[in-house]
């Protein structure tokens, strides 16, 4: 049936459409694991829970199957990077051939925290999630009572 076709990319109608963007979407799109072949931001990257608390952020975020070898946490100037890179190999010896499999991703999220201390910033993975604590710095009162002569 012609009608159950689905085309590698939905948002565009004309699949002969070749130009740069087109070709990289489509190879993206064959390469995706699943079916129907899809890409969304919720697949490329990692979820982010964000508290702010009076004197400190928390921020969870779930890195199943990651290892704490395998993720970088910086803070620069208020911002901070969590980067996870992931490299797995397989390699299977059968029938006098060898069989590998590499498969590489690495992700990258960033999360502007204003008044964010550099100070003390713990971090902690367990089962698939990090939580990192990010206290505050103290602002001093800008606000000042000035007197009329």
């Amino acid at each position: 049936m012609m009608t159950a076709l689905i085309p590698f990319n939905r948002k565009r109608n004309d699949l002969m459409n070749t130009g740069f963007d087109d070709f990289q979407n489509m190879l993206d799109d064959f390469f995706a694991e699943g079916w129907p072949m899809r890409r969304s931001l919720a697949g490329d990257t990692f979820k982010i829970d964000l508290q702010d608390n009076e004197k400190e952020y928390i921020v969870e975020a779930e890195l199943p199957g990651i290892q704490k070898d395998e993720i970088n946490l910086s803070l620069d100037e208020g911002r901070l990077q969590i980067t996870v890179k992931k490299e797995e190999t397989k390699e299977e010896k059968e029938r006098n051939y060898v069989h590998r499999e590499r498969k590489f991703s690495a992700m990258t999220r960033n999360i502007f925290l204003a008044d964010a201390a550099s100070d003390d910033i713990k971090a902690k993975l367990n089962e698939g999630v990090l939580t990192i604590t990010v206290p505050k710095q103290v602002k001093p009162e800008l606000t000042k009572q000035i007197e009329i002569e």
